[in-house]
């Protein structure tokens, strides 16, 4: 569920900080310790807050439009960011929050 690799268009929450339990999406790696997140609202593309990967928890997940996008033309819009941002919300981290009193495991019995 959680990696701490970094990845462009990775989603991550912020652990420390201002902008604490917020998600957001990597849009660059500055070095091994420092990335560029965004959300498109607070945060824009063209001004992103640098974090510290030990200040943030990584997810599994990777948005392939903001991956792609930001391959191919250096950069995003900040509609793209918020609807992948809101789609990750409502089905990863609601799902999470559902499972978590069954210990991970998604069945009734």
């Amino acid at each position: 569920m959680y990696r701490k690799t970094p990845e462009i268009g990775q989603f991550v929450r912020i652990a420390r900080g201002r902008e604490m339990n917020q998600y957001a999406v990597v849009i660059d790696i500055v070095d091994h310790h420092h990335v560029l997140v965004a959300d498109g609202e607070k945060r824009k593309f063209h001004s992103p807050k640098k974090k510290n990967i030990n200040h943030l928890t990584f997810y599994d997940c990777v948005s392939p439009e903001v991956q792609n996008s930001i391959n191919e033309t250096g950069r995003v819009t900040n509609g793209k960011l918020r609807f992948s941002l809101l789609k990750f919300v409502r089905e990863q981290v609601t799902d999470l929050k559902k499972g978590e009193h069954l210990n991970g495991e998604r069945r009734c019995n």
